[in-house]
């Protein structure tokens, strides 16, 4: 399955956005979807995951109450809603694909999309 995630972009703090992860060449009905975020000079960091069916969702305590999670398997797409943000929520996000465990694990996820620009000013 290939991944391209769209959506970043530069917004104040306290600004909304929504980000797209759309797949082709397989269905995404068929796997746990997450989102990763990797900040300037800082490893790579879980933000949240999505069960194949939606019912399930998990997120990292830094973005608890904030970011959302949703997919629509018709649409083949993934989105991750920011809400609130906070300038240490500037980072390059990754949606990712896997298909065995709901996991925080970054191992756990085979496919990965490309990634999009997140900047939050102050």
């Amino acid at each position: 399955v290939q991944l391209q995630a769209s959506g970043g972009g530069l917004v104040q703090a306290g600004g909304s956005l929504r980000l797209s992860c759309a797949a082709s060449g397989r269905t995404i009905s068929t796997y746990i979807m997450a989102w990763f975020r990797q900040a300037p000079g800082k490893a790579r960091e879980f933000v949240g995951f999505i069960s194949k069916n939606g019912a399930s969702t998990r997120y990292a305590y830094s973005v608890e109450g904030r970011f959302s999670i949703d997919r629509d398997n018709a649409k083949n797409t993934v989105y991750l809603e920011l809400n609130s943000l906070k300038p240490e929520d500037t980072a390059v996000y990754y949606c990712a694909a896997g298909g065995t465990y709901l996991s925080t694990n970054e191992q756990q996820y085979d496919y990965w999309g490309q990634g999009t620009l997140v900047t939050v000013s102050s």
